[in-house]
């Protein structure tokens, strides 16, 4: 008798929202992205239109490498869910300038407001100029792990009991009720870093974990580390992953963008970049971070975005996607030089080819 298995879900689809400006890439090339509400409210419906799950924005306090103005996330994120319909919104939270009591509060009121479609992403900290820019204390490398899982244990407390408490070194609650609390499913909790001690808190607490750009091989072996550390913490997590797009008609026309996008890079902003993110890693006890082995040209892009390698036409990428998909990614988080017209193109090009392939592989399953 044939024993019934059930299908491995699709591959879910993110893009960083462009709230900061100067775009995804460190880069003096034309961007026609734009930082505004105006510009993102409509970026948010195409992305909705063309299939896409969720969008991120970003966090940023103080200016830098190209980031002159920066609209404030959650904020952000409540507009985007405005101007949508299904499409959901993980607003980026830096503990440290927010506390969980805030956060809690103003994630479960939009929550309540747009039926469950907000969700979070907690930010360790990789700009030690920023934190002393606002007059906040710049903990060590372990230390801002340690408070950011304080931080996601008070928000889940919060967020599903009352008379909470809870005795931490960063944070204390004594019998604090919120209501209203989240409507429906609680929202989910992202998190990035690729440290030891990211990886560890993210098998503890987080319901995903996000990765720089990588090669599918490398990406295996963050996948299969963090899932074993999880079973043994009888928790489940899921993994997304950073990629920069450049889809066009032949793989030549999108490898001369990608070399036109490194060719005009700012060397300087570049390279303080890199300065900065690198001794955030070399923090770590073992002396590495997410962008250790990141070269000038991995840097032009601020998460690695080009390792990953969507670069070609629409059947390329399609067939990379689902490459990463068999390593184990659940999510790929996506960037664009073009924020507006190349998204919808992604809807158009490459999403349905990645859905063709995973429903031809679902029926050679099915016939084995």
């Amino acid at each position: 008798m044939a024993v019934a298995t059930t299908a491995p879900e699709p591959i879910r689809f993110a893009y960083w929202v462009p709230n900061v400006s100067g775009g995804l890439v460190i880069s003096k090339i034309e961007q026609r992205t734009s930082w505004d509400a105006a510009y993102n409210r409509r970026l948010a419906q195409i992305a909705e239109e063309a299939g896409f799950d969720y969008a991120l924005t970003q966090i940023r306090f103080t200016a830098g490498y190209g980031a002159e103005y920066q609209h404030e996330s959650v904020a952000f994120s409540h507009a985007l869910l405005a101007a949508t319909s299904r499409i959901k919104v993980i607003a980026a939270i830096l503990p440290g300038p927010w506390n969980p009591t805030l956060a809690a509060k103003q994630v479960a009121t939009i929550s309540q407001l747009t039926e469950g479609r907000i969700a979070v992403n907690i930010v360790s900290g990789w700009f030690s100029g920023e934190f002393r820019a606002i007059g906040e204390p710049w903990l060590d490398h372990d230390e801002r792990y340690r408070r950011s899982e304080e931080f996601i244990r008070s928000l889940r407390g919060i967020w599903t009991q009352d008379n909470f408490n809870f005795r931490g070194d960063f944070y204390r609650y004594t019998n604090y009720t919120l209501k209203p609390k989240p409507a429906d499913a609680l929202p989910e909790i992202f998190q990035g870093g690729s440290s030891r001690a990211a990886r560890d808190m993210a098998a503890r607490v987080s319901d995903w974990y996000f990765t720089n750009g990588n090669t599918p091989e490398n990406i295996r072996a963050q996948v299969d580390d963090i899932r074993a550390k999880a079973r043994e913490n009888g928790h489940s997590v899921k993994v997304g992953v950073n990629a920069f797009v450049i889809a066009r008609d032949t793989e030549e026309e999108a490898r001369a963008v990608l070399q036109q996008i490194i060719d005009q890079a700012d060397p300087d902003a570049v390279k303080a970049f890199g300065h900065e993110v690198k001794n955030a890693g070399k923090a770590s006890p073992e002396g590495e971070g997410n962008w250790a082995k990141s070269s000038f040209e991995d840097l032009v892009q601020y998460n690695d975005g080009f390792k990953t390698n969507l670069i070609g036409t629409p059947d390329q990428i399609a067939e990379r996607i689902v490459a990463l998909k068999d390593v184990g990614v659940d999510l790929a988080l996506l960037g664009f030089l073009h924020f507006q017209e190349e998204v919808k193109y992604f809807g158009a090009a490459v999403i349905p080819r990645v859905r063709a392939l995973e429903a031809a592989r679902e029926r050679r399953a099915e016939a084995a």
